[in-house]
């Protein structure tokens, strides 16, 4: 087994986030990339600290973003949450125009008015340089009340319908400038009482399979580019694990009922959701095993400057191990190529 090669396959598959609105060479960041980091994602505020992160304004953004790409011997993916309305990292606190919420523009649910809102969000992205969007929010808004989607604005509506529609439109926005999207959150969170950024969040007793109406519709209609699975626990699909763990609903229920072929990501891999109940190395086994292709290490809910070293350690010794196949990564590398922008 060629280690090096193995290493720069596993490299490709992380996404991770750092502190800081510019970097130099010597950055951990930096070297991340040199070696092979997949992609990074980027925030407006640092969680633990309160403070600025990695977007101060529109011209320092796209100088960081330049400098990372530029340190990246491959086709870097540089990925955000611009959903609209309160989740949306380039906001008018840090030079960009606000945006509405994907509730707001639900309610109006008019082809021509998601249209313009969309091209308002893409042209954020594009002007600085990213290429993936953690966003539709595809999840119906079954519980108004939730504290992860309703209560923050961030479904389009209860109605498939209304979400395909919406949907549709924001994503063709998207493809025509280049950028990938992400369905999200998949099997469903719009019932979800809590979030899974802070707790662990059981829907089983509230979730219904019209949740799963967006993606299976979104995706035979060619309009996936990626999924994004839930930290959310669902006895329903899965007696013991949460749906990004789970490989009946990543494997036979996205990938064999609803036929999805492309990649599937991660919601962050340091949720409380994940690490209270198991340690990383061990999350990351079930992730990929599950059949995840893309992790996401945000870096907010802990800081750790190494999470990139230590994760491609782990998943290294898992094959080396024969507890994940070279064969299984590569199919992930192929998967997680198709996201990459072209050069």
């Amino acid at each position: 087994m060629d280690e090096a090669a193995l290493r720069r396959k596993i490299a490709s598959l992380l996404v991770v986030g750092f502190r800081g609105d510019r970097v130099n060479r010597d950055d951990w960041i930096v070297r991340a990339i040199r070696a092979g980091l997949g992609g990074v994602i980027l925030f407006d505020r640092d969680l633990e600290t309160d403070s600025e992160r990695n977007i101060r304004s529109p011209q320092q953004v796209t100088a960081l973003i330049k400098d990372l790409k530029d340190a990246s011997p491959g086709r870097l993916i540089v990925s955000i949450d611009q959903e609209g309305g309160r989740t949306s990292r380039l906001n008018p606190a840090n030079g960009f125009a606000a945006t509405k919420s994907q509730a707001e523009i639900g309610a109006e649910n008019s082809a021509t008015a998601t249209r313009e809102w969309a091209r308002g969000l893409v042209a954020s992205l594009t002007q600085i340089g990213v290429n993936l969007n953690y966003a539709p929010v595809v999840d119906l808004n079954v519980n108004p009340e939730s504290r992860a989607i309703g209560k923050l604005g961030r479904s389009f509506s209860a109605d498939p319908d209304v979400v395909v529609s919406n949907a549709t439109e924001e994503i063709q926005v998207h493809r025509a400038a280049g950028v990938k999207t992400t369905l999200k959150h998949f099997p469903g969170s719009g019932s979800a009482a809590g979030n899974t950024d802070f707790e662990v969040v059981d829907v089983s007793s509230t979730w219904q399979p019209v949740e799963l109406e967006p993606f299976r519709r979104l995706i035979r209609s060619g309009l996936a580019d990626c999924v994004m699975a839930a930290h959310v626990l669902n006895t329903r699909l899965d007696p013991d694990r949460p749906a990004s763990l789970s490989r009946p609903i990543v494997t036979d229920l996205l990938r064999g009922e609803l036929g999805w072929q492309g990649p599937v990501v991660s919601d962050d891999m340091q949720a409380v959701a994940i690490t209270r109940r198991y340690g990383s190395a061990e999350a990351a086994h079930l992730a990929l095993q599950a059949g995840v292709d893309l992790l996401v290490f945000a870096n907010q809910q802990v800081y750790e400057p190494d999470v990139f070293d230590k994760t491609l350690d782990t998943v290294v010794a898992l094959v080396r191990r024969g507890q994940l196949t070279e064969t299984h990564i590569d199919q992930s590398v192929a998967r997680v190529d198709a996201l990459r922008p072209k050069r």
